[in-house]
């Protein structure tokens, strides 16, 4: 099945746009959000510039006003006659370590990685049920299988989150025309790690966003991506001990 109309949620940077570039490669009609405005509107033209046979619709959205999320999410449905595929891709990356001073950016974290993806969640599932199709992909992170230190510590615990939440909706709906994936990026050149020194096995934004497309193509339960060598990342963390998590986070 092509999924023709695609609403792209934190779509004006990283992995976000570079998502979208892949889609209107291949001719996916697209309704992207997020806070600038200004960086949505370069982001169209560049996409109808790739190319002109394709819609884009833009609206500012602010993921943590939740009945917002609601209304640009159904805004975008009514403006594309229905929705085939949203991604939840909206997150921060923001922290400390626990007990340090920083509840203000561990809560912010905390509520824009999961009450923030909840409310996208919620919205484009009441779209799919009235539907009775559609694709919903959820933007995890390789993070999320065990915990971390510092920074990480919050962010790996919401996408670990986001991880349950998402498997909790796909047995939901196991029995019908609705799929669900989530889609566990490795260290990908992004915004969010932009200031981060020293990152092992990272790929660029082009490589690393062709890697997500594909699996989201496939339309899996779950994915790590870039394959190599997050596939095999995921076991080996399970049964890493601290001391090698920490030197890993």
């Amino acid at each position: 099945m092509t999924r023709k109309n695609i609403v792209i949620t934190g779509a004006s940077s990283g992995l976000g746009k570079g998502m979208a570039i892949e889609f209107a490669k291949m001719g996916r009609n697209l309704g992207l959000c997020a806070r600038r405005v200004e960086r949505l509107d370069e982001l169209k033209a560049e996409l109808l510039a790739i190319n002109p046979n394709i819609q884009v619709f833009i609206r500012a959205l602010d993921v943590d006003d939740h009945p917002q999320v609601f209304e640009v999410i159904k805004g975008f449905a009514q403006d594309m006659g229905g929705l085939d595929r949203v991604i939840v891709n909206a997150g921060m990356g923001k922290g400390a370590s626990i007990g340090t001073g920083y509840f203000h950016a561990n809560k912010q974290t905390a509520i824009t990685n999961f009450v923030s993806a909840l409310a996208q969640c919620e919205v484009s599932m009441e779209i799919f049920r009235e539907q009775n199709a559609g694709h919903l992909v959820t933007i995890s992170s390789v993070s999320a299988v065990r915990g971390a230190r510092r920074a990480m510590t919050v962010y790996a615990a919401t996408k670990a989150a986001l991880t349950s939440m998402s498997e909790g909706i796909r047995i939901d709906v196991m029995h019908t025309p609705i799929k669900v994936t989530t889609i566990h990026p490795g260290f990908i050149q992004s915004e969010i790690n932009e200031k981060v020194k020293a990152v092992p096995f990272i790929v660029d934004t082009e490589t690393g966003c062709k890697a997500m497309v594909r699996a989201i193509e496939k339309e899996v339960d779950s994915s790590f991506v870039p394959t190599w060598p997050w596939a095999l990342f995921r076991y080996i963390a399970r049964i890493a001990p601290l001391s090698l998590l920490a030197k890993m986070s």
